[in-house]
C-alpha cells in the first residue's frame, strides 16, 4: 500500500494513487511542479498543501492511499525491547555493583553517580535503572543510562543545596537497592540555573533575567575537533546566549561531509546498530554543552529533523522512544539545555501530530527538571497552546514579514515568541540565506520592540564550505556586533525586557508603559518626529542609531510633546526615559 514513506514518484506512477493525489493534492500532483518532487516522501509533501493541515483531511488521504496496492516491500519497524528480567541470575547479590560518589557539587552543576556493574549481553536495552533522590520532602526520579564498558550513570541537576539521599532500582540485581548520599553546595559565581518562562519572557531559576539572543550552527558538534574548538572561540567573543544545534547529523546544502561518529554505532556504508548507542559520541556532545554553559550560552538541542541520508528520520516509534529516553537521561542534568522536538516538524514525513504528542510525553516523563521544550515549523504552525510547549519556536512565514507578527503571535498563543529562523545573513543562492546584515538586524529590532526574540544565522559561502549556520567556525557578517548593541539596550530597560505598547500606525512602540518607551523606525527614514509623551511625566529623550550603535541624548527634559530631529537614515529608534520627580 502507499503511505507516508512512499515517494511522490512511486505514487504518481500508479494510476490509482495518482488519481487520489490529483484530487486531494491538486496544487502539486496536477501541476508542472510535480516532476520536482518525485523523490520527496508523501509525508513531507503534505506540508505544502494548506487543505491537509487539518488532521481529518490527512487521515482521509492516508486511508484512500492505503486501499491502493503497490509491489514495494517495506521492512517493518523494529519492535520495542523490554529489559531482560533474567539478565543476572539469582546467585548475583543485590546491590553488589561498585558505587562511586561525586565530590560536593556546586548548585546548578551535574551530580553524577557512577555504578560499575555487568557488561554482558546488551545493557543498553537489557537493563533498566533509575533512582529516587530525596531532599527533605522533595523526591526526584532520575533515569539511569549505560555508558559502555560496564559503567552505568545517574545524573541529577543540583537544583537545591543540601545533602541528597538516593536509592537505586534496577532489573539487574547488582544495580538494585544501592543507597548513598550526595552533597550540593553553593553555586559557582556566574551560574544561574536553568531558564524558565517568565510571562512572555525568560528568567534563570535564581531570578536572573535571560534574553535568548540565539544563533544557529546545526551540525557544529559533528565536525572535526579543531573546527568545534574554533566555533567555541568565536562564540566566546559573540553576543549570543543560545545556540540551536542538532543531536543527529545533518545532510543538506554545504554540509555533505560524513561525520566521524554518530549517536548509534555504525556507518552509512555498514549500517547502524539501533539497539546500542555510541557513548563516545554523546560524551563529546555533553562536553560541548558544558562548554557552552561556561560561556553563558543555552544549548537548544534539536532532537529530530528531516535532513537525513542515514535513516535517522524514520527509525520507527520504538527506536525513536528508546533514543529519546537515552538522550534525555544523559543530558537533562545540564542546566543550560533546552529541548526542541524538531526542526521543521512538518517535513518529517514519518511522523504526524499524534507521534509528536507521544514523543513529547516521553521527553516530559524522562526530564525530572522540566527544561524548556518547543517544536519548530517549516510551513504550518504547530498548536503552540499544547501544555508541554513552554515557548513558541517559530520559522518565518513570509519572505519579507516575520518579526512584524511577534505581538500578534503573543496574543494568539499566550507564550514567549522566539523566532528561531527569520532568514540568515549571507550570500548563497537561497532566499532564506542571503539577506543583508542590515536586514537581519532590522528583524531583531522589530521582534524585540514587539516583545519577542529573533534568532541569527550566517550563510556566507567560502571555499571550505564552512558556513556558520551548518558547521560553525567563524562569523563573517555585520549583524552580530549590532545584535550585541541591541542586547545592551534591552538590558537598560527597567526589567531587562520590552513588551509591545500601543503603537503609531507606521511605527511600533515597546517597553514599559509610561516609564521606558522605544519607537523603532526600521527601514523608514524620517527627518524628524513629533512625539506625544505619556501624560503626567517628564522624560529624557535618546536618539538611537541601531546600525552605527550610538545613543545621543537630547539636552534637557521634556513633557507633553517633543519634536525629535532625526538624520533621515534607516534603522533609527527613539527612546523615552521617565525622570523621577
Amino acid at each position: 500500500m502507499f503511505d507516508r514513506r512512499s515517494t511522490f514518484g512511486e505514487a504518481l506512477d500508479n494510476p490509482g494513487a495518482r488519481a487520489i493525489l490529483e484530487r486531494l493534492m491538486p496544487g502539486i500532483a496536477a501541476s508542472p511542479m510535480a516532476t520536482q518532487f518525485r523523490e520527496g516522501r508523501l509525508g513531507s509533501l503534505i506540508a505544502l498543501v494548506p487543505a491537509l493541515e487539518d488532521a481529518s483531511a490527512r487521515e482521509q488521504l492516508w486511508a484512500e492511499l492505503a486501499e491502493v496496492g503497490d509491489d514495494l516491500e517495506r521492512p517493518p519497524y523494529a519492535p520495542a525491547i523490554d529489559p531482560d528480567p533474567a539478565y543476572e541470575t539469582d546467585d548475583v547479590a543485590e546491590a553488589s555493583a561498585r558505587l562511586t560518589l561525586p565530590e560536593p557539587t556546586p548548585r546548578w552543576g551535574v551530580v553524577e553517580v557512577r555504578l560499575d556493574g555487568p557488561s554482558h549481553g546488551n545493557p543498553f536495552v537489557d537493563v533498566e535503572l533509575d533512582a529516587v533522590f530525596t531532599l527533605g520532602d522533595r523526591e526526584v526520579r532520575v533515569g539511569g543510562f549505560y555508558d559502555d564498558g560496564g559503567v552505568y550513570l545517574l545524573r541529577l541537576l543540583a537544583e537545591e543545596e543540601g545533602e541528597w539521599s538516593f536509592t537505586t532500582r534496577s532489573t539487574a540485581r547488582s544495580l538494585h537497592g544501592i543507597s548513598g548520599t550526595v552533597e550540593v553546595v553553593a553555586a559557582r559565581e556566574g551560574d544561574h540555573g536553568p531558564v524558565r518562562v517568565d510571562g512572555f519572557h525568560f528568567r534563570h531559576a535564581d531570578g536572573t533575567r535571560h534574553r535568548p539572543l540565539g544563533t544557529t550552527a546545526y551540525a557544529w558538534t559533528h565536525q572535526p575537533a579543531d573546527l568545534q574548538e574554533r566555533t567555541l572561540r568565536t562564540l566566546a567573543e559573540s553576543p549570543f546566549t543560545k545556540m540551536r544545534m542538532c543531536v543527529f547529523p545533518k545532510s543538506y546544502l554545504y554540509n555533505a561531509n560524513e561525520p566521524a561518529d554518530f549517536p548509534f554505532p555504525g556507518s552509512l556504508a555498514d549500517g547502524f546498530d539501533l539497539e546500542r548507542f555510541d557513548a563516545a559520541h554523546f560524551r563529546n556532545l555533553e562536553t560541548r554543552i558544558a562548554q557552552l554553559g561556561d560561556l553563558g550560552i543555552e544549548a537548544d538541542l534539536i532532537l529530530f529533523h528531516a535532513y537525513d541520508r542515514w535513516g535517522f528520520a524514520d527509525l520507527g516509534p520504538a527506536v525513536d522512544e528508546r533514543y529519546l529516553r537515552y538522550v534525555v537521561r544523559r543530558l537533562s542534568a545540564y542546566a543550560n539545555v533546552w529541548w526542541s522536538m524538531a526542526n521543521e516538524y512538518d517535513l518529517l514525513w514519518a511522523k504526524d501530530e499524534a507521534d509528536w504528542e507521544r514523543l513529547a510525553a516521553v521527553v516530559g516523563a524522562e526530564d525530572p527538571h522540566g527544561h524548556l521544550n518547543s517544536i519548530h515549523n517549516c510551513r504550518p504552525f504547530y498548536d503552540y497552546t499544547r501544555p508541554w510547549i513552554t515557548h513558541c519556536s517559530v520559522q518565518r512565514v513570509d519572505v519579507y514579514r516575520t518579526a512584524e507578527n511577534t505581538d500578534e503571535w503573543r496574543e494568539r498563543w499566550g507564550k514567549p515568541i522566539v523566532i528561531d529562523e527569520c532568514a540568515y545573513e549571507g550570500d548563497i543562492d537561497q532566499g532564506w540565506g542571503n539577506v543583508t546584515g542590515e536586514e537581519l538586524t532590522r528583524r531583531f529590532w522589530e521582534g524585540a520592540v514587539r516583545g519577542g526574540y529573533v534568532g541569527h544565522g550566517e550563510t556566507y559561502l567560502n571555499e571550505r564550505e564552512e558556513l556558520w549556520w551548518s558547521k560553525g567556525g567563524v562569523l563573517e557578517g555585520t549583524s552580530p556586533d549590532r545584535i550585541g548593541f541591541l542586547e545592551q539596550i534591552l538590558a537598560e530597560a527597567p526589567d531587562g525586557v520590552l513588551d509591545p505598547l500601543p503603537s503609531d500606525w507606521d511605527v511600533p512602540w515597546g517597553g514599559v508603559a509610561g516609564e521606558h518607551l522605544i519607537a523603532y523606525f526600521g527601514f523608514n527614514r524620517p527627518r524628524f518626529r513629533n512625539v506625544v509623551l505619556p501624560a503626567g511625566g517628564t522624560f529624557e529623550v535618546d536618539v538611537i542609531d541601531t546600525w552605527n550603535m550610538t545613543v545621543d541624548t537630547l539636552p534637557g527634559t521634556y513633557a507633553d510633546t517633543v519634536r525629535v530631529d532625526l538624520p533621515a537614515r534607516q534603522f533609527m529608534a527613539v527612546r523615552l526615559r521617565r525622570i523621577e520627580d
